[in-house]
């Protein structure tokens, strides 16, 4: 069955002084401030489409690898995804590393390496950014 998930913002002025409001619709988890500022300098308390990103693509990464080393015959105890989105004003998102720690028993660390590297290819999030650069550094804990 398929999803769809339903999230706005509300924003009130230019680009460069302006300022908006991201709420997450479907969740109803909250609501975040966002402005240029906060995207091109210093978070400030703020959030930034890259930081939504980054969450996106952290949690779908790590998903997606669970179920792929389960259905391998080795679930992890544990994953730990961190997501670095790069953001350079005039230019766009120029790139997505992933970094991954796992705890995954009876696993060797080239098997786990791959694994990741299959995550990364076909998570739906990785899918959807496939016109950005994605990078990963893969390794048991």
């Amino acid at each position: 069955m398929a999803t769809t998930r339903h999230a706005h913002t509300v924003w009130e002025g230019n680009l460069i002084e302006g300022k908006g409001v991201v709420s997450l619709d479907s969740s109803g988890i909250g609501e975040y401030p966002v402005s240029w500022p906060a995207r091109s300098e210093q978070a400030n308390g703020m959030t930034s489409p890259e930081e939504l990103i980054a969450a996106a693509h952290s949690s779908c990464f790590s998903m997606a690898l669970s179920h792929g080393l389960a259905g391998a015959g080795t679930p992890p105890t544990k994953l730990e995804t961190k997501a670095d989105v790069t953001f350079q004003p005039g230019t766009g998102i120029t790139g997505i590393h992933l970094t991954v720690q796992g705890t995954v028993p009876g696993l060797d660390e080239a098997d786990f390496v791959k694994a990741a590297e299959d995550a990364k290819a076909n998570c739906p999030v990785s899918q959807a950014l496939s016109g950005t650069t994605i990078t990963l550094t893969a390794s048991l804990a």
